[in-house]
């Protein structure tokens, strides 16, 4: 099986991992249109990273991530960046549906928490599927 490795002026690496965000309150908040809403947003965001989104899926109240990422970037700061800013994207273009779930006061989105697992256990095609089978809200 040939590995596909990414290249830096200083690295070669495959450093992907499975990242789980999860709503505050475990509230279902996201239908599919938010889902990819965020899609777009997590692209971004990790395009501004150097990393790479190889998929994204969730259900109404967490959403998967599959990431691959340079060795020089600190994990824990690009997954607070990808939750810190995907919340404000949401609350900036879609506040009236958040206010519906959260109330006025509050801008959160996530818990504090997240979840994130290197790939290496798994074939990235198997957690691939996994993800993309992900049963995203139809409502």
């Amino acid at each position: 099986m040939k590995t596909n490795y990414f290249k830096t002026p200083r690295a070669t690496f495959n450093l992907t991992v499975h990242i789980v965000l999860v709503t505050k309150y475990r509230r279902n908040v996201f239908q599919k249109e938010h889902l990819e809403f965020l899609r777009i947003a997590f692209q971004n965001i990790a395009e501004k990273w150097k990393a790479k989104i190889i998929e994204i899926n969730g259900e109404s109240d967490h959403v998967h991530i599959l990431l691959t990422y340079p060795p020089h970037k600190l994990l824990s700061s690009l997954i607070a960046n990808l939750k810190s800013t995907s919340c404000q994207l949401m609350w900036d273009n879609l506040s009236d549906h958040l206010k519906e779930i959260y109330g006025q006061d509050k801008r959160i989105l996530w818990t504090g928490a997240y979840f994130v697992a290197s790939c290496g256990g798994v074939t990235i095609d198997q957690l691939k599927k996994y993800v993309e089978n992900q049963d995203s809200p139809e409502y």
